[in-house]
């Protein structure tokens, strides 16, 4: 952390220090708004004072705030009225004020109307679907609301709803139809008449929104929704920066270093009911023995103290509460089993570890070729265990095993890698190039400084392609830039990554837990702020903000249409670029250049490419369209969206598979538990099936052969 921002930590702790001596004797510190004041202060102490480039939290930020809030609240615009949104115009140049200590009014009053009008809501939808539709009637509903604003009555809500559950009706009825056109001439067939169909596609639907509303009348507490009215401040000041309550600290730290302490059970939602799916070979429920596949878990308690009832809780927050923060500690499951006997189950957690977000590896075969092709899902490290898992270390151990087997070239795959440690991206660039710099950091008022691979040897010199797409973000881009910059490999993928060229840090918003003031006093956990401090940029001076990075062969993406990139949000940091940094450009008997010109000229000139880019287009024209809820034009509808989408899908079949086996030296490993021999065995199919990785071969197969070449000269 940069010294600089030490004082934002001595002004957290001083201001706690305050409230500490001026709420000696008073019995407020349970008190919801005392505590939901506290945070407030603490966030906006923290936004000010040390985000990299803080908005000015005026009334025009507050104004920003507001609106946030309420999208975030109810983002279909189908629970608050226009009435609501226009009362709420009296705290647009109030939450301001309340960031920087006055009275906590706003948030309390917009909370209570919605969970009014949620209530109100909930109660829309049974008499609604107590009466049968008109499937003849020539009228449409748009799904996507995002462009349209909230109703101006409860009528005008009604009728919203009313489209809606027509629509999710006619789509089970559409259905239902078909099957019975489908199933006529079986022996056992038993004909429903098309009002039957239309009632119990009805009462499908009705059960959905049973699910629906129980759940969300649980999670969206009051407390749910103060963390969603922080995160729309803090989100009001760069995407990135967000507000998490201990609960939500405690999971980012578990992606983070890809394991956690829980029982190793995997839960579903069935019906409305929270039920065991599968059990992890090896975990605590495993060994224990008395928990099942599909018991029901009605109830959690930590040890001795009182069950939480999780009747209705969604699968997520369920999970949050079973799992825990320490290794040895019991939950106790109260559970409903398979033939209605109600039981209680003692287990003691355990570590789990998350094996799919570690790296891996197989060999692709390609004719005279051996491909090696490793899989990085994010860039992990367990930061509370110095022994524990490092990404760096695992890519590293997968690279010799890989070199071990011969092979001729390596393809990295980070689609869909959302980043992760800084750190682990330096030494992982450091394993493909001698010393040098990887990228560049820079603080609000700091100099530019360079993060450096400082170890001059080289684990893998041969041919290297990066995979890219819109998901990889961060750490990712650092990784595909250094190399593309380098030009030590090629990188592959879809128009541009996803463009967050910024660094966040963890900061608890009570630094005061440990100090002395407090030694006879209930602290309570306020949360914690990722707050973005620093900017990332590439070695050659860009930034990897808001643009990414663009890759040397493009490869059309059927999500290309979706806006949901760091560019694509109003409240992202812009791009800029400093002074390039020294650093010496990689030197191979490989010509980057000419490889990348042949394969974007066949894949420019592949007709089977410009069909896939039709269809993108297609599909991106159709995306916020209105859907009709006449039967017959929703069947027309419906034939030709179906066709488009399985063409499409046609197109992305391979004619042949790749040819993909495991590494020799995983065997073993793989083969110790049934469960490892099943999910290798997807993997592998997903790997051989893959359009984009055997584009991905196409290129690195030129790279093989160029590099034959040039030795034998």
């Amino acid at each position: 952390m940069s010294k600089k921002f030490i004082p934002v930590i001595l002004v957290l702790t001083a201001a706690s220090v305050f409230v500490a001596f001026q709420s000696q004797g008073k019995s407020d510190y349970d008190n919801p708004k005392s505590k939901y004041t506290r945070i407030l202060r603490n966030v906006g102490l923290l936004l000010e004072q040390g985000h990299y480039s803080p908005k000015t939290i005026d009334d025009n930020f507050s104004k920003e705030v507001l609106k946030k809030f309420e999208n975030d609240l109810d983002a279909d615009k189908n629970i608050l009225l226009k009435s609501d949104i226009e009362a709420f115009k009296k705290f647009e140049t109030r939450i301001d004020d309340e960031i920087h200590g006055a009275e906590l009014i706003s948030f309390f009053t917009i909370n209570d109307t919605y969970l009014k009008r949620l209530n109100e809501t909930s109660n829309l939808y049974k008499t609604i679907l107590d009466k049968p539709f008109d499937f003849t009637k020539d009228e449409s509903v748009m799904l996507d609301r995002e462009k349209l604003d909230f109703p101006t009555s409860e009528a005008e809500r009604t009728e919203i709803w009313r489209k809606r559950l027509k629509f999710l009706t006619l789509s089970r009825y559409s259905n239902m139809l078909d099957d019975r056109e489908k199933n006529k001439d079986k022996a056992d067939f038993k004909y429903k008449a098309d009002s039957t169909l239309e009632r119990e596609a009805r009462d499908a639907v009705r059960k959905q929104f049973d699910r629906y509303f129980t759940t969300k009348k649980t999670s969206d507490n009051i407390d749910e929704n103060f963390s969603t009215f922080v995160n729309a401040i803090t989100g009001s000041m760069d995407p990135h920066t967000d507000y998490m309550a201990p609960v939500d600290k405690r999971s980012f730290d578990e992606t983070m270093k890809g394991s956690f302490y829980g029982i190793g059970a995997q839960l579903k939602e069935d019906d409305g009911k929270i039920k065991i799916s599968s059990l992890i070979s090896g975990g605590p429920a495993w060994k224990g023995g008395e928990l099942k596949v599909e018991d029901e878990i009605i109830k959690v308690a930590q040890g001795n103290e009182e069950p939480v009832d999780v009747t209705g809780y969604s699968v997520t927050d369920a999970v949050k509460i079973i799992r825990g923060s320490k290794k040895g500690s019991e939950v106790r499951l109260t559970v409903r089993r398979m033939d209605g006997s109600i039981v209680v189950i003692s287990i003691i957690r355990d570590e789990i570890k998350l094996d799919d977000t570690f790296a891996k590896s197989a060999i692709i075969n390609d004719g005279d070729h051996k491909i090696g092709y490793i899989y990085l899902p994010e860039f992990y490290i367990d930061f509370a265990d110095p022994n524990g898992a490092k990404c760096s270390d695992d890519v590293a151990a997968e690279i010799k095993k890989l070199k071990a087997e011969n092979v001729d070239g390596i393809i990295m795959d980070l689609r869909g890698n959302g980043g992760g440690s800084l750190p682990e991206v330096v030494k992982m660039v450091g394993l493909f190039i001698p010393e040098g710099p990887v990228c560049v950091v820079k603080g609000r008022e700091d100099k530019p400084y360079q993060w450096k691979d400082k170890d001059p040897s080289v684990l893998y010199s041969g041919p290297l392609t990066v995979m890219v797409d819109e998901f990889s973000a961060s750490a990712s881009e650092i990784f595909a830039a250094a190399i593309q910059d380098y030009k030590r490999g090629i990188i592959i993928g879809s128009t541009s990554t996803y463009g967050k060229g910024t660094v966040q840090r963890t900061i608890s918003l009570n630094p005061d837990s440990d100090n002395p003031l407090f030694a006879n006093r209930k602290v309570e956990d306020l949360g914690s702020v990722k707050l973005t401090l620093q900017k990332f940029y590439r070695i050659n001076g860009g930034a990897t903000q808001l643009k990414g990075v663009t890759p040397d062969i493009v490869i059309p993406d059927r999500l290309e249409y979706l806006k949901f990139r760091e560019k694509d949000n109003t409240a992202a940091l812009p791009w800029d670029e400093i002074g390039k940094a020294d650093y010496k450009t990689w030197t191979s008997n490989i010509s980057n250049e000419a490889v990348i010109n042949y394969a974007q000229h066949q894949i420019d000139k592949d007709e089977n490419i410009k069909k896939i880019q039709h269809y993108i287009k297609w599909m991106n024209d159709n995306n916020d369209k209105a859907y009709s809820l006449n039967l017959k034009k929703y069947k027309e509808e419906e034939k030709e969206a179906k066709e488009k989408g399985k063409e499409l899908d046609d197109l992305f079949k391979l004619k042949k598979d790749l040819m993909v086996k495991n590494i020799s030296a995983d065997t073993v490993s793989i083969n110790m538990t049934k469960d490892k021999v099943e999910k290798n065995t997807q993997w592998l199919k997903r790997v051989s099936a893959d359009f984009y990785i055997d584009e991905s071969v196409k290129v690195m197969n030129s790279m093989i052969k160029q590099n034959a070449t040039a030795k034998n000269n």
